[in-house]
């Protein structure tokens, strides 16, 4: 049962990775430091829009615009956290 814990923790960290990168690339296509015409910044940036616009979409539906600035993969950082402390909490407090 221990093993099963460990590996939903570690998917939700690489998730967790996964957004953050999602993010940091985000920004640096915004101010023309990086640029969608390399076919490896392109692959990179359209693999995590893919795997994390789902998510940062259902946020968005709900939070309310504050101009240019995009706080749903914040939010989203925070709930997988909060879930993530849920679950080590409710379904697994004697196994650490």
């Amino acid at each position: 049962m221990k093993s099963i814990f460990i590996l939903l923790d570690n998917i939700i960290t690489i998730y967790l990775w996964i957004i953050i990168i999602n993010a940091i690339l985000s920004w640096l296509v915004a101010f023309n430091i990086l640029n969608t015409q390399n076919r490896f910044v392109f692959a990179v940036l359209d693999a995590t829009y893919k795997m994390t616009d789902p998510a940062l979409n259902q946020i968005r539906r709900f939070i309310p615009t504050f101009g240019s600035i995009d706080v749903s993969p914040v939010i989203l950082i925070l709930l997988l956290m909060f879930l993530r402390n849920i679950i080590f909490e409710i379904f697994a407090p004697g196994l650490f």
